[in-house]
């Protein structure tokens, strides 16, 4: 896994994850979850690919179980929101960490790390 370290840029490349899919959700431990998501990569002439993202320090999360994914809206794709020394991830056009919470699904954590793979 490669730490992510422009939150921006990855972002772009996959268009925010908009209209993508939400695989899977991997609880590890109580500090470390594991989501895949589906989008069309721009680096790659959006092409289709899968990535891990792992999200390690967590401090507080509303996660869904697997079951449910599918049915997420992703229109609006994803937020990866960088505030005062901590990273939240949420589902939706997010603005802040407060706006995050209210995400049907967010996770707060210290660290990102993501791996690209096949569709």
């Amino acid at each position: 896994m490669k730490p992510l370290t422009n939150i921006d840029n990855f972002l772009k490349r996959f268009n925010n994850f908009k209209d993508g899919e939400f695989r899977s959700i991997d609880i590890n431990s109580p500090s470390s979850i594991t989501l895949t998501l589906a989008a069309q990569d721009n680096a790659r002439e959006f092409d289709w690919i899968s990535v891990k993202i792992e999200l390690t320090g967590v401090s507080d999360a509303k996660v869904l179980q697997n079951e449910k994914l599918h049915l997420i809206d992703m229109s609006d794709g994803i937020s990866i929101i960088n505030e005062n020394e901590k990273l939240a991830f949420g589902i939706g056009e997010c603005y802040n960490i407060s706006s995050i919470k209210n995400s049907i699904c967010y996770i707060e954590c210290s660290n990102i790390k993501y791996e690209e793979g096949l569709f």
